[in-house]
Parts: structure tokens; sequence; C-alpha cells
């Protein structure tokens, strides 16, 4: 499937209009001055992120963005074909173990752990869009991160580290929801962060995850503000640590 710039840009505004976005700066810009690589990272509650995150990029950045995806909800059949052949996206197991990936396709899973596997993409030019969280949410909280964000920053700190939020977004398909529900939402994109030479990485996640949250409780007004010592939880597995 050869999808050309014209018919992705027109698929673009279509997954933007079926979402209802509304896509702003962090400062309420509709004109977002965006880098031309970057590590996107957002909150998750709907099968729809990636796909809003994706359409909401100007053109000359999409081609270029691979979003990170489950393999065991779009790993297979159309969904599959769907994933990878349009958005170039980059599948990734969510339970087992990290050191046995298996390339199932050339933008499959990398036969390395998830972090090695997407720090390769970066490596190559590509930007990635991935959700700390790891699993999705109810779209009014944002729960702890995994370490896999850290860690992208620490391989490579000279790619910037954007925060997109993601307001009421959820609302559109919730989880365990077949038929969407027409719904306004914001796709807020944050000022690009950087990984401080000496920052460790529960401050790190901390201080990523608090700009998440303070956007969502602007836009949406449901998330409460985070606890000065709201950190990260460490992972209970080494599974968790690579979890992205």
């Amino acid at each position: 499937m050869n999808v050309g710039s014209a018919s992705r840009r027109s698929l673009a505004k279509l997954i933007s209009a079926f979402a209802g976005a509304r896509v702003v700066s962090a400062a309420g810009d509709s004109e977002l001055d965006l880098p031309g690589q970057a590590i996107y990272y957002a909150n998750h509650s709907s099968h729809l992120d990636f796909l809003t995150i994706w359409a909401a990029l100007p053109a000359g950045l999409q081609q270029r963005a691979r979003p990170v995806a489950a393999k065991d909800y779009w790993g297979s059949g159309v969904r599959k074909a769907f994933a990878e052949q349009i958005f170039n996206a980059y599948l990734v197991e969510r339970h087992g173990s990290s050191s046995r990936r298996q390339r199932t396709s050339d933008s499959g899973v990398s036969p390395k752990g998830q972090v090695e596997g997407m720090a390769e993409v970066l490596a190559a030019g590509d930007s990635l869009i991935i959700f700390p969280e790891g699993t999705r949410g109810d779209g009014d909280t944002i729960a702890q991160f995994h370490g896999g964000l850290y860690k992208l920053a620490r391989l490579h700190p000279e790619v910037p580290v954007v925060p997109v939020t993601l307001a009421n977004l959820g609302r559109i398909l919730p989880k365990g929801a077949v038929i969407p529900v027409p719904h306004l939402s914001t796709v807020i994109f944050g000022e690009p962060l950087h990984l401080d030479p000496d920052e460790d990485r529960q401050t790190f996640l901390a201080r990523a995850r608090k700009v998440l949250v303070e956007a969502l409780a602007k836009h949406q007004g449901t998330q409460s503000p985070p606890r000065q010592d709201d950190g990260v939880s460490a992972p209970r597995s080494q599974d968790r640590q690579d979890n992205p």
C-alpha cells in the first residue's frame, strides 16, 4: 500500500475532524513551532491517541514520525496493515520478557529490547510518538510513567522531548468501547524538554509527567495538580522498566 503525501494529508484532516481535535501550543497558539525530530510523549486513554497526534503534526513532520503501538492490538490483520503501512508504526510487545523480541516486519518489533529498538529509530533520524504510562487510563488522570522515556532521553540527549497533552480524547472511544462517540477534543503541544546532565530517572519522569498533568487540568479540569513529592514509582520488573 503506497500512500502519497496528498493522501496522507487528506487522511490527517479526516482523523482530526472525526476526533473534533483542536490543535494548540502550550501558549494557546494554533501555529505550531516543532523541532525537525522529537520524542513526542502523551497521556493515553484511547486507541485513537496515536492517530490523532500523527494527524496533528505538520505535513513535513508526519512522514518521519513513528508512533509506538501495542502489537497485541495493532499487530495483525487490517489493523497491522493500517498501523505499519500507512502510519509506519513501531510495534512493541506490552507483556513478557523484553530480552527476546522478534522482528515481524521491516517496521515491526526490534529483535532487541523495546528501548534499544526505539533508540535505533531515533538514530535513523525519525521521531517517535510514545505513551509512557504504558497502558490506557481513564482520560481524567495520568498514571506514573515507566522508565522508557528517560532511557530514550539519556541515549539521545540531542533529540528534544516534546509533551503532548490529549484532553477529552478518551471520551470519543473509551476503554472497552467499540463505537466512537463524537466529542470535541484538544491536542496541546508543550515546550520541548531536555534531560539535564545530572538529572536522575525519577526526577526527569516526574518533571515530564507534571507538564501533562497541569495541561490536562487546564484544558479538561478534572486532573488534580501534582503534589510536590509526586514521584515515579519504581518498576516492579524488567518488563515494566522497558515499557515506554
